[in-house]
């Protein structure tokens, strides 16, 4: 069983949030952009029936699934990844949703007025917009997964192993210490929890032969974290 996983081929984007636990679990997949092009994506995106409204998706025999929560609920039942009960696994995905939430936050840290439009064509309300946001809104969130984790005495978020939550904070803390480096190593010193459960994942053997490897695209200034240093601040 090998997977298709369509996503921008020069981003790390939301589709590193998929990428991370198929790396630690060892499930195959072929990254279909980077091996047949955008075009190809683009293909897929416009096929009916049910086309996703964007990327990342999943293709597998002709099932298609969008949206990366909902992937990653799918790779948890289906690869034993999943919670025992019910009321974690919706805490989870819970999980899941909060952090895309964050992620959209994040973005509009460069692009508050258009995503089509170029960064230099909205310095100046982006400059507002991330002042705001690293002031109060990424303390906030922050400091909330802070306490779920303390909430759990397990080394992990949720269960006594490993899950796509831990993966995707592992995922966060690294885009958003690339983003804004001042801003972080100001938070980190009251998020102790975060950062071991982002140095844990991080050692994983699927994660850290990811990491060391040429398929771990690079943070750069194309994708959701980016890094100018006239947003960052202590």
């Amino acid at each position: 069983m090998t997977y298709d996983l369509w996503y921008w081929p020069t981003i790390q984007g939301r589709g590193e949030f998929v990428r991370l636990p198929m790396e630690a679990a060892g499930i195959d997949y072929r990254d279909r952009a980077r091996i047949d092009g955008v075009a190809a994506m683009q293909q897929q995106l416009d096929r009916s029936p049910r086309a996703p409204f964007a990327p990342p998706f999943l293709d597998l025999d002709g099932i298609r699934i969008a949206q990366v929560a909902n992937i990653l609920q799918y790779l948890g039942e289906r690869h034993g990844l999943a919670l025992s009960s019910i009321r974690d696994r919706q805490w989870a995905n819970q999980w899941q949703l909060t952090i895309a939430d964050l992620l959209v936050e994040v973005h509009a840290t460069h692009h508050p007025v258009a995503v089509s439009a170029w960064y230099d064509d909205q310095r100046a309300e982006a400059a507002r917009n991330a002042a705001q946001f690293l002031a109060e809104r990424l303390p906030k969130y922050l400091h909330y997964f802070e306490t779920l984790l303390d909430e759990h005495s397990g080394p992990w978020a949720i269960d006594h192993r490993w899950t796509t939550v831990d993966t995707s904070l592992f995922q966060l803390v690294a885009g958003l210490r690339y983003a804004f480096p001042r801003r972080m190593a100001t938070l980190e010193r009251r998020l102790s929890r975060l950062i071991a459960i982002h140095d844990q994942v991080a050692k994983l053997p699927g994660i850290a032969a990811y990491l060391a490897s040429d398929r771990r695209i690079a943070f750069n200034t194309d994708g959701i974290f980016r890094h100018y240093p006239e947003l960052d601040a202590d």
